[in-house]
C-alpha cells in the first residue's frame, strides 16, 4: 500500500461550503486543537468568545470578528475558546488560484462596524444559498466565495495581524512548513534543526517563544493528529498506518497512540471514532494582542 501525505485532504469536497466550526471537527475537538496541515483551504470568521490559534507554529489570541484564512496543508490549530463559535467556509483546492486567494495564511482583526456587517452578510448570503437545491448552485456558492476572496484582499495591509517579528518565528514557521513537507516521515526534532542549521535546544527554545510548546510537542501534535485521522478512516489496517508514518513497529504505534489517547489504535479505526482526550497541548492561551 501506497500511503501519500495527500490522504490526509478532503477529496470529496467540490464546490465551496459553509458549515460551523462544531460540523468542522466533526464532533472530535481534537481535530481543531492538535496543530496539523489543513486538510482544505478555510476561512474561518469568529462570531464569538477568545481563544487561540497556532498558524505554521505562530501562537496568537483570536476573538470576535477576526478572519482566519488557512491555505490547504498550512499547519495549524484552533482552540475557540469555551464560549467561543464561528463559521467556516471550506474551499476546493483548485479554487484558491481560480479566486485569486492568497498562497499565504492571513489573520485579520475587523474592527470597523460596516466591515464587519459586509463580511457577515456575504457568509449569511452562501449560507441561505446552500440550504436549498436549486438551478446554478455551485456557480453561485462560487460567486460567494470569490466576493468572500475580495473582500479579503481588500482588508489585508490595513487589518492583518501576521507579521514575523523576529528570528524565532521566522525559525518556527520554516520549522512548520519542513513538518507540512515531511509528516508522513520518522524525521526527529534533531533531523529538522540540522536541516535549518540549528541546534534543536534552539530550535525548541524558539518553539516556546512563538508557539507555547517545545519542538518536540509540535512535531508530536501533528503526528498524532495524521494517526487518528487515518485510523478514523476505518480502511487502513493499524499496521499500515505505522509503518507507512514511519514508526519502527506496530507495537511502538501502539504506545505512541496509547500513550496520548489512553486507547489502543484499533479502538479509533472507524467513524466512530468521534472523541476522546489528546494529551499533547499546544499550551494555555495567549493573552489577545
Amino acid at each position: 500500500m501506497n500511503m501519500r501525505p495527500d490522504l490526509l485532504t478532503d477529496h470529496g469536497l467540490t464546490r465551496p461550503r459553509s458549515l460551523t466550526l462544531a460540523q468542522l471537527s466533526r464532533g472530535a475537538q481534537w481535530r481543531l486543537d492538535l496543530s496539523h496541515p489543513a486538510e482544505s483551504t478555510v476561512m474561518i470568521w469568529i462570531t464569538k468568545g477568545q481563544g487561540r490559534a497556532t498558524i505554521r507554529g505562530i501562537r496568537r489570541g483570536i476573538g470576535v470578528h477576526n478572519l482566519l484564512f488557512i491555505p490547504r496543508g498550512c499547519l495549524m490549530s484552533l482552540w475557540p475558546g469555551p464560549q467561543g463559535f464561528g463559521q467556516a467556509v471550506l474551499l476546493p483546492s483548485e479554487a484558491q488560484a481560480g479566486l485569486g486567494l492568497p498562497g499565504d495564511p492571513v489573520h485579520l482583526r475587523i474592527r470597523d462596524v460596516a466591515a464587519q456587517a459586509e463580511f457577515t452578510a456575504l457568509l449569511e448570503g452562501m449560507q441561505r444559498e446552500q440550504q436549498y437545491a436549486r438551478p446554478f448552485q455551485d456557480e453561485a456558492l462560487e460567486a460567494h466565495a470569490r466576493l468572500m476572496g475580495i473582500w479579503m484582499r481588500r482588508h489585508m495591509g490595513v487589518d492583518d495581524d501576521m507579521p514575523a517579528r523576529g528570528a524565532a518565528d521566522r525559525l518556527v514557521r520554516a520549522y512548520a512548513a519542513l513538518i507540512e513537507r515531511d509528516l508522513l516521515t520518522a524525521r526527529s526534532v534533531t533531523d529538522y534543526a540540522e536541516e535549518l542549521g540549528v541546534t534543536p535546544t534552539h530550535l525548541t527554545r524558539s518553539c516556546r517563544e512563538a508557539a507555547g510548546c517545545t519542538a518536540a510537542n509540535l512535531l508530536t501534535q501533528a503526528r498524532l493528529h495524521a494517526a487518528r485521522s487515518l485510523l478514523a478512516r476505518g480502511d487502513i489496517a493499524v499496521q499500515d498506518v505505522a509503518s507507512h508514518m514511519g514508526f519502527s513497529s506496530a507495537a511502538y504505534f501502539t504506545r505512541f497512540i496509547r500513550r496520548h489517547t489512553g486507547k489502543n489504535p484499533s479502538a479509533l479505526r472507524g467513524a466512530s471514532e468521534a472523541t476522546g482526550p489528546a494529551s499533547v497541548r499546544p499550551g494555555r492561551p495567549s493573552p489577545l494582542r
